[in-house]
């Protein structure tokens, strides 16, 4: 018989776990909003701190992109609601991870769903990023996501099924 104190020890980390993907989803999502406003800072940020020569190719591709969206967004404002579509995405994504949060046994799918979702990250920023002309470091920052949201996921799914084993012993 497993201990309960063992289960609920199990149960909150994996609830950790789980709060970790939902902040960073959430987070990625609200920030999606504003681009514009943001590469035009990053690019401030480069040029007034001098970080534009040491990192040019990073600084070029800043200045490109927030060129790209201030262009857009003056003469094309309706395209920046592709955006606010990918920034709800994530938004509805981390309410999906609620369903694990109140009950990882029963709702361990999402998180399996959830790690097949970050290995399906990799395929898309190197063959998307390759066809629409993104720098490779680029695209392996957006492949960042995917293995760093995996790690919390893993060991969510490792635990959730602890916790499957030991409620099942205990019955």
């Amino acid at each position: 018989m497993v201990p309960t104190s063992r289960l609920r020890h199990l149960a909150r980390v994996t609830r950790i776990c789980l709060l970790i993907v939902i902040v960073g989803l959430v987070v990625s999502g609200v920030t999606a909003f504003p681009l514009r406003e943001e590469l035009m800072l990053g690019r401030d940020v480069l040029n007034n701190t001098g970080l534009s020569a040491v990192f040019p190719d990073l600084a070029f591709w800043v200045q490109r992109v927030a060129e790209g969206l201030d262009v857009t967004g003056t003469d094309y404002p309706f395209l920046a609601y592709g955006t606010d579509w990918l920034a709800f995405a994530h938004l509805a994504i981390a309410v999906a991870f609620v369903g694990p949060l109140i009950d990882p046994v029963r709702n361990v799918w999402v998180t399996i769903w959830g790690l097949i979702m970050c290995a399906g990250i990799v395929p898309l920023a190197l063959i998307a990023g390759a066809i629409r002309g993104l720098p490779l470091g680029w695209q392996l920052i957006d492949i960042s996501f995917g293995v760093v949201a995996a790690v919390p996921l893993t060991i969510a799914l490792v635990l959730t099924r602890r916790l499957e084993r030991s409620r099942m012993s205990t019955r």
